[in-house]
């Protein structure tokens, strides 16, 4: 299947995986890159060095493209991005800001940028910068949200730029996919779907909630600070309510929230961490080999297309 992101990124499959900090490492996105999709290296907050080594090791896992995402407001973001162009990384995508300081840097050694984006107004300032692609999410997806649903984000991007797009947030199987493709997105970015890889290795706990998560068992947290997140409910997002209702202060609230995603997605606490998961939780239902969900998502857009031309 060739869109003009398989074709720029060199990959079989028109399918990303999400770059989620302390759960999209080595393993998980070089898994996915062999199946035919990008795998992304999530840097989150990691020092250069820890970041450097992420990258050795989807090398030695894989031969395929790969691609790292910087978070900009990193403490150590310009540290990682000298590691990134060092290693000559592919493809780059970027959340949490505007990457254009670091623009024509990537550019030079032929680096594909490609930043997440919730709104249209960042996404026509983006193209106008130069970037090569654009990660429209929507507010379904898990971890730091915008405000507008993928159903009406997706098409107004697609419309205000020339560039590809593609889609993020709520997409979890085949029909995502071709819903995605009808509202004009070239590709896909799914999260949530691969933390259950057999291959990723956040803990076994973190991967069991989201099995057992129902539809409406996420909910957002930390509107008042401005950066709202998607978590499975538990005894840790229902503290963030409850401080923010009393009128605890930004600080405070993200003096609750530090190190809590690390707490679930590597001790496994899944009752006082942040298990970050998008809406789309409560359609996974078991743990594959990420070339098993990939294969899977293919094959069963093929019988998607197929019903849509036995209906229209």
């Amino acid at each position: 299947m060739e869109t003009r992101i398989t074709q720029m990124l060199g990959i079989d499959y028109p399918i990303l995986q999400g770059g989620m900090a302390w759960v999209a490492t080595a393993e998980l996105a070089a898994a996915v890159s062999e199946a035919g999709g990008l795998g992304i290296i999530g840097a989150g907050n990691m020092p250069a060095d820890l970041v450097k080594r992420e990258i050795e090791k989807a090398r030695a896992l894989t031969a395929r493209p790969f691609g790292v995402n910087i978070m900009l407001l990193s403490p150590y973001i310009d540290d990682v991005v000298d590691v990134v162009l060092e290693a000559e990384v592919p493809v780059v995508t970027t959340g949490a800001g505007n990457p254009g300081k670091y623009l024509d840097a990537f550019k030079r050694i032929g680096t594909k940028v490609i930043p997440v984006v919730p709104s249209v107004a960042l996404a026509r300032r983006l193209e106008r910068l130069g970037v090569d692609a654009l990660i429209a999410e929507g507010h379904e997806s898990g971890g730091h949200i915008g405000e507008l649903t993928t159903m009406v984000l997706v098409p107004q991007v697609v419309d205000a730029v020339s560039i590809p797009v593609i889609a993020a947030g709520g997409i979890a199987d085949s029909r995502g996919m071709a819903a995605a493709f009808a509202l004009g997105a070239e590709a896909v970015q799914m999260g949530t779907r691969f933390v259950c890889a057999a291959e990723c290795t956040a803990h076994e706990n973190y991967k069991r909630a989201i099995i057992a998560a129902e539809d409406r068992d996420t909910t957002v947290s930390g509107r008042t600070t401005g950066h709202p997140v998607r978590c499975l409910k538990n005894r840790l997002t229902r503290q963030f309510a409850a401080m923010e209702s009393s009128g605890s202060t930004p600080e405070e609230l993200e003096r609750l929230g530090a190190g809590k995603l690390r707490l679930a997605v590597v001790e496994g606490d899944v009752d006082q961490g942040s298990v970050m998961a998008g809406q789309s939780a409560g359609m996974v239902n078991r743990i594959q080999p990420a070339a098993e969900i990939v294969q899977e998502l293919m094959d069963g857009l093929q019988a998607v297309v197929d019903r849509l031309g036995s209906i229209i």
